[in-house]
């Protein structure tokens, strides 16, 4: 039995993009109709590298800033959970371009609750690494607020458990608009202590 298990789940890829400016007030993805993946990740991604400077998110583990190897290479996001965080903030729709996000896809139940090290595949073997959920944060917060004020200030709450993955590329390869992302999952039962672990 392979320690990955092909699945029959798979998504169709709606929106692609690049976050290529490190204006920190702005995360502007600039859309694309394809995405050459390599294994530093986007070429002329401010999130791209082998390694990232640690930040808040690993805090407990590293000091701000330490050079630590870059799982965040990309942000996916689930078209299905983002019309429900732009419903919860009272908008038509919520455009992936201010969340900063790399690929949009479409018919993958519950995205953002994929298991950490599931791999979704692309029709020419490209593959991505989940690495764990996405915590909404601040920065698309003050991006929805230029273009819709006074709704900004609502993402973090409505975006909560539906902020999609962060991912890594573990085969080089592209992804194009229209493309069908087969999921693969790791063989191993849930760690019988998270609860426990949890309450530390």
């Amino acid at each position: 039995m392979p320690a990955l298990i092909p699945t029959d789940f798979s998504a169709t890829v709606t929106w692609l993009g690049v976050v290529e400016s490190d204006d920190r007030t702005a995360l502007i993805a600039t859309p694309r109709d394809a995405l050459e993946l390599r294994f530093e990740g986007l070429a002329g991604s401010v999130h791209g590298g082998r390694v990232r400077a640690s930040c808040s998110r690993v805090v407990a583990q590293h000091p701000r800033g330490t050079p630590i190897a870059n799982e965040r290479q990309l942000s996916i996001l689930s078209e299905e959970e983002l019309a429900r965080v732009a419903t919860e903030m009272g908008l038509d729709a919520l455009d992936p371009a201010r969340l900063g996000a790399s690929i949009v896809m479409r018919g993958l139940p519950d995205l953002s609750l994929l298991p950490p090290s599931s791999r979704l595949q692309g029709p020419d073997g490209a593959t991505l690494v989940v690495d764990m959920q996405n915590r909404p944060c601040h920065l698309p917060a003050r991006s929805i607020e230029t273009v819709e004020p006074s709704k900004g200030r609502l993402f973090k709450r409505a975006a909560d458990g539906r902020r999609g993955v962060t991912a890594w590329v573990q085969r080089e390869g592209r992804i194009a608009l229209g493309d069908t992302l087969r999921l693969h999952i790791p063989d191993q039962p849930a760690w019988p202590h998270l609860e426990a672990a949890r309450g530390c």
